[in-house]
């Protein structure tokens, strides 16, 4: 890897070049050393609280008696495997608890708690047979048109009189160039990422954090390269999405329960959080994002919107006041991005230049196939939107919501 392709060759690529060359480079290195076969593997895995030498042992006393009472056809050999199962039941009862208590008591990580408190109350429910991929992608697509369509109907016929009126500017304060990353910047970026992998990554993303001192060169020139040329590189615009049921209690065969996510390459991702660590420094330091957003942003969450929104019912209340509590639900609201809108929003908060034409390159020329049960339907292109599952997707749409709370308070509402 650390010779294919030779360094001199590939730092005078542009970034599309490199971006293919270094994925190409990786996947054949990967072919070479572990060529791709295929194997039967076992429909099911044996729970892991069945491992332990009791219930191994239990299991075949029962399974003896079972025989024996089969052969034998006695009543007392009955009353036997009766015994038995009742403890061999009752054992796993009781392991199955024991294993749950102390993975509870070791979990440290709240995204692998919720998950594992998600497992036991919502079960995911058998896949719809009757779906496809194409019927779902066509379903995401129609969606997201008509929806926009109807957008388009109600918005003011331009853009940037439109946005500019009310989301928040910058006077004499640019964001107009990215700071090119050092190769320790681009390791750690790459090494404390979560080794997310989708089928389109040359090779794991664990195996790439494996091997990072050797592919390290090649990645920070790829990175630097769209950084500086203002490009996005045309081999991370493609996703593909798997479908999600909503709600566990939602029926699975009908297709407008399901949202879309889309599985992007994880250096793709990498590049992405080069790009979100200096917009987000840059919006942080100027306050450009409305300060009672708790959504997609650092150390808040659902928890200081609902405190917020409690501690201000209760002054109003104090002070005689009468409150009125307005919730919105967007349908698709990644999705329906207007992208014209959203660069006008970028460019009045002072994103210009290089990094305005990196972002009008990141959100122009995508596309997506829905992989569903082994199936993937043909591309679909996106004219609208940014994708669910991806680093700069919720920091996007934030900016895109900005002007939302001058609007309302614009009408006397605090």
């Amino acid at each position: 890897v650390q010779n294919e392709p030779p360094p001199g060759s590939f730092s005078s690529l542009n970034v599309n070049d490199a971006t293919d060359t270094l994925c190409s480079t990786l996947s054949s290195c990967l072919d070479n050393l572990c060529p791709l076969t295929s194997r039967a593997i076992s429909s099911s895995k044996p729970q892991p609280w069945l491992k332990n030498n009791s219930l191994r042992e239990l299991r075949s006393k029962l399974r003896a008696a079972e025989r024996k009472w089969h052969k034998n056809q006695k009543q007392a050999d009955l009353k036997n495997y009766q015994l038995l199962l009742a403890s061999f039941s009752a054992s796993i009862t009781t392991a199955k608890a024991e294993f749950y208590h102390n993975k509870f008591s070791s979990l440290i990580d709240s995204r692998k708690l919720f998950a594992t408190f998600k497992s036991l109350l919502n079960p995911p429910p058998p896949p719809a047979t009757c779906l496809t991929a194409e019927t779902l992608a066509s379903f995401f697509t129609g969606k997201v048109a008509a929806i926009s369509n109807q957008l388009t109907d109600v918005t003011c016929s331009s853009p940037t009189t439109c946005s500019a009126a009310r989301c928040p500017s910058t006077e004499g304060v640019a964001l107009s160039s990215f700071t090119s990353l050092t190769e320790n910047e681009t390791l750690a970026l790459l090494t404390r990422s979560r080794p997310t992998t989708c089928p389109l990554d040359p090779i794991p993303s664990n195996l790439l954090q494996t091997i990072a001192p050797a592919t390290i060169p090649a990645i920070t020139h790829t990175i630097n390269a769209s950084l500086t040329s203002g490009v996005f590189p045309t081999a991370f615009k493609q996703a593909h999405v798997t479908p999600l049921l909503k709600k566990p209690s939602l029926n699975p065969a009908q297709v407008d329960n399901y949202r879309p996510v889309s599985l992007l390459p994880f250096l793709s991702k990498t590049l992405q959080r080069a790009v979100l660590n200096q917009v987000s420094g840059f919006l942080s330091q100027n306050d450009l994002l409305d300060q009672n957003q708790s959504g997609f942003k650092k150390g808040h969450s659902t928890e200081t919107a609902l405190l917020s929104v409690t501690e201000a019912l209760k002054t109003a209340r104090a002070a005689g006041q009468s409150s009125v509590l307005i919730l919105l639900d967007l349908s698709a609201a990644f999705d329906t991005v207007n992208h014209d809108f959203l660069q006008t929003i970028l460019s009045n908060m002072g994103i210009s230049d290089n990094v305005l034409s990196w972002f009008r390159s990141y959100l122009t020329g995508r596309s997506f196939k829905v992989l569903w049960q082994g199936q993937l339907s043909s591309a679909h292109s996106l004219s609208t939107g940014v994708p669910q599952g991806s680093v700069l997707g919720p920091l996007l749409f934030s900016i895109y919501t900005a002007s939302l709370g001058q609007v309302v308070r614009s009408h006397g509402f605090s």
